[in-house]
Parts: structure tokens; sequence; C-alpha cells
């Protein structure tokens, strides 16, 4: 296989500009982007005549081959990362769930097992912190200096199943900093929540408007917030998953206009 790529004739796209030129790719790196590039008997070409030629797509936040509430996500490694690529995104960055008691690095093994064979295009990991103590704090370094990963989730819903109170949030959010990697949370207020699931269920409410109204955006809006503030408090930095709701933007906007380093990524819906 040549390791020299020539693609020519298409409509370049990048962050500022689109503009009409071929692009010479030499052992996966970008090395010419000119007009008329003439390749050599070494190079593969690529004819991309009415088409647009854009980077390779990151998607942030995958649930591949993921159990949960009883089941496990539809798409795994192997059709996830195939309808990845046949959209143009090249790499992903999954969820890998941990386990309470056991070591963070057989998680992160489990989930590479997950990929191993099947994986058709770049992926990465978030890993959950679901407690803090002396072996997780042990484990960090390794985790992020070996491994590579340099961001954590943790989860404020699903009691009894993923949440971690405040003190392991707070303490995930001064070990990030030390270390340099990113916080990522799931705000709702899962206490709450399942008081409310629980009070509905009792009642005999189960139509499935009362997924919704037992998670009012309310309690969106108040775990960011308590989440952004011990971001602040710890000064380290916070990205807030799927926001949903205006009680959880305004919360963001509001500690961003204070300087505080905290993101949000909404829900998106076609």
């Amino acid at each position: 296989m040549s390791t020299r790529k020539l693609i020519r004739n298409g409509v370049l796209v990048t962050a500022s500009d689109t503009f009409e030129a071929d692009i010479l790719i030499e052992k996966g790196k970008i090395t010419q982007i000119g007009i008329g590039l003439v390749p050599d008997e070494r190079t593969e070409v690529v004819d991309a005549v009415g088409c647009y030629v854009i980077p390779g797509g990151i998607d942030p936040h995958t649930h591949l081959d993921m159990p949960f509430g009883g089941t496990v996500t539809a798409d795994d490694f192997a059709t996830g990362t195939t309808a990845a690529a046949f959209g143009g995104t090249t790499t992903i960055i999954d969820f890998c769930l941990t386990q309470k008691g056991r070591p963070l690095i057989e998680s992160l093994q489990e989930w590479h097992a997950k990929a191993e064979g099947k994986a058709a295009i770049d992926y990465g990991f978030h890993l959950m912190i679901g407690e803090m103590n002396d072996q997780v704090l042990e484990e960090l370094p390794q985790i992020i200096e070996e491994e590579g990963v340099s961001s954590f989730k943790v989860f404020m819903a699903y009691k009894n199943q993923f949440q971690a109170d405040d003190g392991i949030l707070f303490q995930t959010l001064q070990k990030a900093k030390e270390y340099g990697a990113l916080v990522m949370v799931h705000a709702e207020n899962g206490d709450v929540i399942d008081l409310l699931v629980r009070q509905a269920l009792a009642e005999g409410r189960t139509e499935p408007i009362h997924h919704a109204l037992t998670r009012p955006s309310m309690l969106e809006g108040e775990a960011t917030g308590r989440a952004a503030r011990l971001a602040a408090l710890a000064d380290s930095q916070l990205y807030v998953v799927h926001v949903t709701c205006a009680e959880a933007v305004e919360q963001i906007a509001r500690m961003r206009e204070m300087g505080y380093r905290i993101w949000g990524r909404p829900v998106l819906s076609i």
C-alpha cells in the first residue's frame, strides 16, 4: 500500500476557509496543499471532483456495547464505528464504566477488549469515577500517563447504580486539576429523582410521560449549578454533558461570565 496519497480536484474545507485545491498526504500526514500538484509513481491518486474534502470528525460522547438498566446499547464497536466512518467521523471517545472495589485498569482493559478487532476508526476513553479512595488515587497517575486517559466522568444521577456523592465529585475535580485532566458530569439531582420515581411507582403513575415528570428541569439546573460551583472551588475545569434545559444553560453561562472554566454540551435532536 502506498504511503503517499494525492486527493485532487476537490473543495477543501478547513476551520476558516473553503477553497478548491489538491492535498498531498504522506505517511498519514498532510504535507502539501496547492493547485495542480503532480503525483509520482509512488502516489495513490484520488479524484475528488464534485466532492468536499473535510477533516475527520470527532464524536466525544458515545456509548458502545455498554450495559445499563438490564440491557446493552444497540451498537457495539463494529457497527458503531463503521456507521461513524460512513458519516465522516474518524475518532470517537467512548465511556468506560467502572465498578466500586475493582481496579480502574481492569475496567479499561475490558473496554479495550470490546473494541479489539472491531473498531474501524480511532477511539479513546473517558473513565467513570464512582469512588475515591487510596486505590483510585494510586491508580490515577498511571491511568493518565500510561493509558492516555485525560477525562473523567462523574454521575450525579442514577442513584444506587452510578451516582457519586459531592465529596467524590469534589475530590475528582481536585485531582483533575493536579494532573491537568478534565472532569465531566451527568448533572441531575439523583437523590430527589430517585424519591420522585419511587413516589410515582407507588401511586401507579407508570405512563411514559412520568419519566419526564419525575425528572423536572429544575433538578438538572440545580445539579449543574452545584457541580459548577464545586469546580470553581477546586479551581478545576468542568464539562457538563447533555445539557437539556434553560436552567442548566443559565448556570453554565453565569459561571463562565465569572471567569470559570465551565463548558456545556447540549443534547442534539434531528
